[in-house]
């Protein structure tokens, strides 16, 4: 008997030795899959839709709390356990959601809400929930005493219940009832909810909400029964008394929990918001991230707790809203993607935030591409290059002896890269470069969907001089005799769907392959022609302007021949009684554009800048706006040169066809229900009238 005890013993040690928080040397990637209100974005059908593109870059994602609410929630309210029908779908949807995503390698992590708890009726009647045959149900005598500030014991008083002998051992909150976890029924329930979350559901790890608010003593006793691979506590704080906290978890030596690192956030969030990449290297106040490598913080350990830091530059209650509702608003204003490329050339689990997944995707997916061709996990360990005010330089250690070089600022070309890196990534504000002992191929856009035709850089990351690429298009492996050989830096246009595969060429051998799957329509071959710029006469509107000038420029700047006002504009011509100034501009590749301004000989008075010209313009002169500028209408619908009816300016709703349309449009505009419309003023006396009406009648009856 004694040796089957003795036996379980060393079971149940073996199950806790495997369970310490978060595991180490962990290169894996997590998304925070949903915002505040993210109610459609969020819901897990359409998470589940997403599983193919989400499962290639994220090994984690972390869903909201699931459980039912009693009504449109966030979760941050629970009010059942085992009921996991919420807002964001069925709990079959759920389970559907976390089996698609298991099955492709990538682990759900549950929102743990446990420190408080919504009462069913009144402030202290619970929802009655059977699970497995058994019942469960939190009581009043589960509520810490000094719940609310004394206000919830004040009500049992008043209305019959009783609550628990024992105060909170953490802070107070107010929103819902604070849960007394020294109370056996309390443990029973929450050890059942988490093994259901894990063995049941299939959740691979928790993140726990509000840990400050209950001691961390009781979160290493639930995780070292329910055994999560993965453990990350919201303990909003500084990084002191987060690894602080991390200790309180500890059961038998073992750190039962990570932590989200607030600090390094804040450091983040502060220098691109002030535009200071200098505080990259400084604390936050006084405290400095966990994954700092600064030997000087003692309480850090040179790195102790890195493995335990999940690291973020914005989440659901620090972005901003956009109203008064958000209290924690304490957003990242500036460089999102330069802030993510920080993050992920750090040490600690890298968390993304939804919304920069979504309106960076491209950007993002090309980081974390990076960080894994390196081999950075959470164990990693960095040292600063530079830190200037405009560019910060950092090198991380990844598998191996290969190493990141990373450059953040508005100059990245503030410092200088030794002669043993290769740039591969050069974003906004931002750079990436790669240890040429890495011997590798690299594509500096990553796989997925591209709405127009995009140049790809291929890149030979390699130590030896002679080094080649070879890619193919077709999907098939480039050896030395398989596919197009090029030298590093050639320029790939992508022009239709392709699977890209290109591998590093040494002495007839090929390795380093990279390979990514492209998605855009289907172009038409792009003709070089010019675009025109023409300007109805100024004078018609201003008397005193009576010639044209343009001031056009493009990406590389000013394309004027001279200084301000620019060219004077000598060609004319015209067009159904209308005269205009022009000029014509090249357009030498697709996705070359270029902007104007128009004025006189005199540079005043002008117009506001006309952006994005790649074809024919037709513009007029508007009204004159708070800067005293003219604003520019775009007549191109009725002047253009295609058009099937010649150009005819009674068309006056521009969809190409002069009919009773235009003539009842022109009515209202003689009865005072529309805005004038220039180009209606068919007779070009200077006045939409009936004189316009019977020209459009008489050019509809063939007159």
């Amino acid at each position: 008997m004694k040796k089957q005890l003795f036996t379980i013993a060393l079971g149940a040690l073996g199950l806790l030795a495997s369970a310490q928080g978060w595991p180490a040397n962990y290169g894996g990637v997590m998304l925070q899959g949903f915002r505040w209100n993210s109610f459609s974005d969020t819901r897990w059908t359409n998470l589940e839709s997403q599983a193919d593109e989400l499962s290639q870059y994220f090994d984690l994602i972390w869903l909201p709390q699931s459980g039912n609410c009693g009504g449109s929630s966030m979760g941050y309210d629970p009010l059942y356990f085992f009921n996991q029908s919420s807002t964001f779908g069925t709990e079959a949807q759920l389970r559907s959601l976390i089996n698609t995503l298991k099955a492709k390698g990538t682990g759900c992590i549950a929102d743990v809400v446990v420190n408080h708890h919504k009462a069913l009726t009144g402030w202290l009647t619970f929802p009655k929930e059977t699970y497995n045959g058994v019942e469960y149900q939190l009581l009043s005598t589960d509520v810490c005493r000094g719940d609310d500030g004394g206000a919830t014991l004040t009500w049992a008083n008043e209305n019959g219940f009783t609550l628990s002998s024992n105060y909170d051992t953490g802070e107070d909150w107010s929103g819902a009832r604070d849960l007394d976890h020294n109370s056996a029924n309390v443990q029973k329930t929450v050890k059942a909810y988490l093994n259901f979350l894990l063995n049941d559901l299939g959740y691979v790890g928790f993140r726990y909400d509000m840990v400050r608010g209950f001691s961390g003593s009781f979160l290493g006793q639930y995780n070292a029964y329910a055994q999560p691979t993965y453990s990350v506590g919201e303990h909003w704080t500084n990084s002191e008394s987060e690894i602080s906290w991390m200790n309180s978890t500890q059961v038998n030596g073992n750190i039962m929990s990570g932590a989200f690192d607030f600090d390094f956030r804040y450091t983040v969030r502060n220098a691109f918001n002030n535009g200071n990449m200098s505080a990259l290297n400084q604390p936050n106040g006084t405290n400095w991230p966990i994954v700092s490598c600064n030997s000087s913080i003692g309480y850090l350990e040179n790195g102790k707790y890195r493995r335990y830091a999940v690291t973020f530059v914005e989440n659901h209650d620090m972005e901003d809203r956009g109203n008064v509702e958000n209290y924690y608003a304490d957003p990242l204003k500036r460089d999102t993607v330069a802030a993510n490329a920080v993050m992920m050339a750090m040490p600690g689990t890298p968390c993304v935030f939804l919304p920069h997944w979504k309106d960076c995707k491209q950007d993002i997916k090309g980081l974390i591409d990076v960080r894994k061709a390196i081999g950075i996990t959470n164990t990693s360990s960095y040292s600063v290059l530079n830190q200037v005010y405009n560019c910060f330089a950092f090198e991380t250690y990844g598998s191996g002896s290969k190493k990141l070089l990373t450059i953040v600022g508005s100059k990245p070309s503030g410092y200088t890269p030794a002669s043993n890196y290769v740039m591969v990534v050069d974003g906004y504000h931002y750079r990436y470069y790669m240890s040429r002992n890495c011997e590798t191929a690299w594509i500096d856009k990553a796989s997925g969907y591209y709405s127009k035709a995009q140049n790809v850089t291929l890149t030979a990351v390699s130590q030896s001089s002679n080094a080649q690429l070879v890619y193919t298009t077709d999907g098939s492996e480039p050896t030395a005799t398989n596919g197009t050989k090029v030298t590093s830096g050639y320029v790939l246009r992508l022009r239709e769907p392709m699977t890209l595969k290109v591998g590093l060429l040494v002495n007839s051998t090929v390795r380093g392959v990279q390979t990514r799957v492209y998605d855009l329509p289907e172009l038409e071959d792009f003709t070089p022609h010019t675009a025109t710029v023409y300007f109805r006469d100024p004078s018609r509107t201003v008397s005193t302007w009576t010639d044209a000038y343009i001031w056009p420029y493009d990406g590389n700047g000013n394309m004027a021949q001279g200084s301000w006002p620019g060219d004077k504009m000598t060609q004319t011509v015209t067009i159904n009684n209308a005269l205009f100034y022009y000029r014509s501009f090249d357009i030498p590749d697709e996705d070359y554009s270029f902007s104007f301004v128009l004025t006189n000989s005199k540079g005043t008075p002008q117009t506001v800048d006309f952006t994005g010209v790649t074809k024919d313009v037709y513009v007029q002169l508007g009204s004159l706006n708070g800067q005293g500028k003219y604003t520019l209408t775009d007549v191109t619908r009725f002047y253009e040169k295609n058009n099937p009816l010649n150009n005819i300016a009674g068309d006056v709703n521009g969809d190409k066809a002069v009919d009773i349309d235009d003539v009842n449009l022109l009515i209202n505009m003689l009865l005072g229900k529309s805005e004038k419309n220039e180009a209606a003023d068919v007779t070009d006396d200077g006045n939409v009238d009936i004189d316009d009406v019977n020209a459009i009648i008489n050019i509809m009856l063939g007159k």
